[in-house]
């Protein structure tokens, strides 16, 4: 785990107790791709997989945290984030320990975001996180998520 991922764990942790008793964890930050993972034992449901609520939490913190990363990196640590609008989808079942994937917009996405941002003190951005069983394979869950940042 590198400086980034501990400082992002930690934050979550104390802002966002829940968190820390779904037993996330922020297992990589590097090449513009966050990774969180979610143990399958703090989160199960009555079927032996994975809480929907629990895997749409992961999605909704993954891209949270790809933000506040990306922004902390641009300098930009005056705003405030939050998720406006989400969908997600479950095409499988999650039955073990899951893996938060978060990547990078187009750079014109960011970029247009970071200039509404400096202009107008608002922004939105949409992103992208996936959720897969931590041995691998498909997609598990797919989220879309439009987060606003203002001042």
């Amino acid at each position: 785990m590198n400086r980034d991922s501990r400082y992002l764990e930690s934050i979550l942790h104390h802002d966002i107790p829940l968190t820390r008793e779904m037993g996330l964890k922020v297992v990589g930050w590097q090449d513009r791709q966050l990774r969180l993972h979610l143990p399958l034992d703090a989160n199960i449901n009555h079927k032996s997989t994975m809480f929907g609520g629990s895997l749409y939490c992961g999605a909704v913190l993954a891209g949270w945290g790809w933000l506040h990363l990306s922004l902390r990196e641009a300098g930009i640590e005056d705003g405030h984030i939050v998720i406006q609008e989400g969908h997600i989808s479950y095409p499988l079942p999650v039955i073990q320990d899951a893996i938060a994937l978060c990547d990078a917009p187009t750079d014109a996405a960011w970029n247009k975001f970071l200039a509404m941002y400096k202009r107008h003190g608002r922004a939105r951005l949409t992103l992208e996180t996936r959720m897969i069983n931590a041995d691998g394979g498909d997609d598990a869950v797919r989220f879309n998520g439009q987060y606003v940042l203002h001042r």
